[in-house]
C-alpha cells in the first residue's frame, strides 16, 4: 500500500462541520488542502478559503483524493452512488444514513464498482476501535444512551409530539433499535448507527435518548458484552458553540481520520 503524504479534499457542506474541517486543514501546512466545497443554492458565501461550487459535476472536475460529508443525511443520498462511482473515497459523518438499506447497498454497490471505500470517523463516540474488534467474535449486547438538552432534539421527526419546552426534568423520548434512532433523529444520533455498524448491527443494538433540561454537555454512555469481556464507555462532549445539535468533537474525528490517512504511524 502506497502511503499518501499529502491530501486534497473536497467538502459537502458549508455549515458548523465544514468550518472546523477548513480550520484545520488551513492550519496544515499544505498536508491537507480542500480544493472547494459543495454548497446549496443559498451558499453564496464560503466558510473557508476555498471556493464554494453548486454542482456536483464541477466538484469532481477538481480531482480530489477524498469528498469528506460535512452536511446531512439527504446529500449522502443525492451524491455518494455518484462520488464513489466516480473512483473518489467518501467520508461520511452522516452516519444515521446507514439506517436505510436501500441506501446502504446502493453506496456498498458503488463502492465496489468504483474501487472506492467509505470512511466512517468515530464521530462522537469513545470506544468504537474496541467494540469493532470485540465483533469479530462473539458480541452479545450494545446499549446507546445519549442525554442532551431538550433544545438539541429540537426539529427531529422523533419528537414531532413531544413539547420540549415543557421538559422539566430528564425525559426518555426515544427507546428503541439503533436503526430507528438514526431514522427518527437523523441530525443528531449519529452516534447510534456508527455503534451498530462497528458492533451487531442496526437491528440489535438499544438505544435510549434523554432529554435533560440540566445536562450542558452532550453525553453518550455505551455498554457491551460478549466473549471479549465487558465494555464500559462514557463521554460528555461540548456541544458546537455554532450549532448545539452538533458535537465539537464529530468534527475532530473527522479531522483525526484525515490525519490518520497520512500519518507515517496510524493508531
Amino acid at each position: 500500500m502506497t502511503k499518501r503524504t499529502n491530501l486534497n479534499i473536497a467538502l459537502i457542506g458549508n455549515g458548523t462541520i465544514a468550518a472546523a474541517v477548513s480550520r484545520h486543514c488551513s492550519h496544515s501546512a499544505g498536508r491537507i488542502s480542500v480544493c472547494a466545497a459543495l454548497g446549496l443554492p443559498e451558499d453564496e458565501v464560503s466558510i473557508g478559503p476555498h471556493p464554494i461550487v453548486q454542482d456536483l459535476p464541477t466538484l469532481l472536475a477538481l480531482k480530489p483524493d477524498l469528498v469528506v460529508e460535512c452536511a446531512a443525511q439527504d446529500a449522502v443520498k443525492a451524491h455518494g452512488v455518484s462520488i464513489l462511482r466516480a473512483g473518489i473515497d467518501l467520508m461520511v459523518i452522516s452516519v444515521g444514513v446507514f439506517a436505510l438499506p436501500e441506501v446502504a447497498s446502493q453506496l456498498e454497490d458503488a463502492a465496489t464498482e468504483g474501487g472506492t471505500r467509505v470512511i466512517v470517523p468515530a464521530g462522537a463516540l469513545a470506544g468504537l476501535d474496541a467494540l469493532s474488534a470485540a465483533a469479530s467474535e462473539q458480541l452479545d449486547e450494545v446499549t446507546l444512551t445519549t442525554r442532551k438538552p431538550p433544545q438539541a432534539w429540537a426539529c427531529a421527526p422523533g419528537v414531532a409530539e413531544v413539547d420540549l419546552e415543557s421538559i422539566t426534568e430528564a425525559t426518555t423520548i426515544f427507546s428503541g433499535t439503533a436503526r430507528e434512532a438514526a431514522q427518527n433523529f437523523p441530525k443528531n444520533a449519529n452516534v447510534a448507527a456508527a455503534l451498530a455498524l462497528a458492533g451487531i448491527g442496526m437491528d440489535k443494538t438499544r438505544v435510549t435518548l434523554i432529554a435533560d433540561p440540566f445536562a450542558n454537555r452532550n453525553s453518550h454512555c455505551v455498554m457491551a458484552s460478549g466473549a471479549f469481556g465487558r465494555l464500559s464507555t462514557m463521554i460528555e462532549a461540548e456541544p458546537s458553540p455554532e450549532n448545539p445539535k452538533t458535537s465539537y468533537l464529530a468534527a475532530l474525528s473527522i479531522t483525526r481520520m484525515l490525519e490518520r490517512l497520512i500519518a507515517p504511524i496510524a493508531i
